[in-house]
């Protein structure tokens, strides 16, 4: 039997590992959120703005209100968390 083939019949799954893998992978996503808050806004891929064909005129994102950034929705839901907690107090 060749490795691969040995490898491919080998269906024993570990738990262990697909939990660990989803702890870190949280882990540093809420660190990502810490760190770097804001995103750029898929509308308008951070420009703040859309120019018309010519490129003279524009206007801005509708989806942003011109500032190019959006909150990352795990900060989101820290800053809730955080007010929830300064608010218990």
């Amino acid at each position: 039997m060749s490795p691969l083939l040995a490898a491919a019949s080998h269906t024993d799954h570990n738990p262990g590992a697909w939990i660990l893998l989803a702890t870190l992978t949280a882990v540093a996503y809420v660190a990502h959120c810490v760190i770097w808050p804001y995103r750029a806004c898929p509308k308008c891929q951070g420009a703040g703005r859309f120019r018309s064909p010519s490129g003279k005129a524009w206007r801005y994102c509708n989806r942003c209100g011109g500032k190019g950034a959006q909150l990352r929705p795990g900060r989101r839901v820290w800053t809730h968390i955080k007010n929830a907690n300064r608010d218990r107090r």
